[in-house]
């Protein structure tokens, strides 16, 4: 019962989300730690840090981390994993058979013209669900965050740098 459960919740996920796997975490979060409570929200928090670090879509990764947490095994990852890019596959089979030929048509760009902004708001939402009091506990954390902010926006520093930095500042500071 529950390898369909994760299929049918990440096929949904993966259906209904746009934007790549940022613009999902959001949509992630409710569906595996409010709805079916797989994950704590600490332990969500966590598995977006370490989905940063290690190779693919974050989005994948949690699908992943979450389907084996769920289920106990790796037939849970894989039924999640899979789930989640199932959606995507069959629309880029579509996609790709009718995009070429009609991309530049009124009605697709007006559809692309309303997704972008849509997008943007999603990965915003993703942020701002993140920012909770367990991963703001004192003022370092609040420090932490804005330093990680500003290197990314101002100085271009990479996820990894970034989480590596964040990281030995973690273990110096607390």
């Amino acid at each position: 019962m529950i390898y369909l459960k994760l299929f049918l919740t990440f096929f949904k996920i993966g259906l209904f989300n746009f934007g790549g796997g940022y613009a999902m975490i959001s949509f992630i979060q409710n569906e595996v730690v409010f709805k079916h409570a797989w994950l704590t929200t600490s332990e969500f928090t966590d598995v977006v840090a370490v989905s940063q670090v290690t190779p693919g879509p974050v989005g994948i990764n949690l699908a992943t981390y979450t389907g084996y947490t769920a289920a106990g095994d790796a037939w849970g990852s894989a039924v999640a994993t899979f789930a989640v890019c199932l959606p995507s596959f069959l629309l880029m089979l579509l996609a790709s058979r009718y995009f070429l030929k009609y991309q530049h048509a009124r009605p697709v760009e007006s559809v692309f013209a309303g997704l972008r902004p849509a997008v943007v708001g999603l990965i915003a939402a993703a942020a701002l669900v993140l920012c909770n009091a367990e991963n703001f506990v004192d003022y370092k954390s609040v420090l932490l965050f804005a330093a990680s902010f500003l290197a990314v926006w101002k100085l271009k520093a990479g996820p990894i740098a970034v989480i590596a930095c964040a990281g030995v500042l973690g273990l110096v500071l607390y």
